[in-house]
């Protein structure tokens, strides 16, 4: 095993390390206006119901929107997606409809009334169910309530934020089945 040589590391770039997942759309309705923003703040925090906690900073438009209307579409984008990713999380929606300016196509979901992301590789329809930490954290904690959601292909290509403009590509799937052993899920 390799041991590594350590230096001192500045605290406010740890995120390049420890961000947990890929890169998503979160598209959001609000009195007749649609908008998207781009997140890398999400964790999944329980399997059933399916629970998913993220950060969204109360300066980003969706905020508002998603706070109001309780919900809510977490988009998995694919690494094809990049030039809308970076573009969408480098504008407002407050002046800027993100549908239009990057071609994306708006459907409807089945149980919130936030639009689904049709070029998106999934899309999961949440509810907001505990807004408790929002006033101290702006922390969302959501329900997904409806997921779609391709059978191929299994794993995609999707981006994952390092911080800094620096994103990584989901690399080679690799499995330790034969190692795993279930705790109780």
């Amino acid at each position: 095993m390799k041991a590594y040589k350590k230096k001192d590391f500045p605290v406010w770039k740890i995120r390049q390390f420890l961000e947990p997942g890929p890169i998503v759309l979160v598209s959001s309705h609000w009195k007749k206006q649609d908008n998207i923003m781009t997140m890398g703040w999400h964790t999944v925090m329980e399997f059933s119901p399916s629970l998913i906690g993220c950060f969204i900073t109360p300066a980003n438009y969706s905020f508002e929107m998603i706070r109001k209307s309780k919900e809510c579409v977490i988009n998995i984008p694919t690494e094809n997606l990049s030039k809308q990713i970076v573009g969408i999380g480098n504008c407002s929606g407050d002046t800027v409809d993100k549908f239009k300016k990057f071609k994306l196509t708006a459907e409807p979901a089945s149980l919130v009334k936030a639009p689904l992301i049709k070029e998106c590789y999934a899309n999961f329809e949440c509810k907001v169910i505990d807004t408790s930490l929002l006033k101290k954290y702006s922390f969302f904690v959501l329900e997904v309530v409806k997921a779609h959601a391709p059978a191929s292909p299994k794993y995609p290509v999707t981006l994952h934020y390092r911080g800094e403009g620096n994103f990584m590509v989901s690399g080679k799937s690799v499995s330790y089945r034969k190692m795993f052993k279930p705790q109780n899920l």
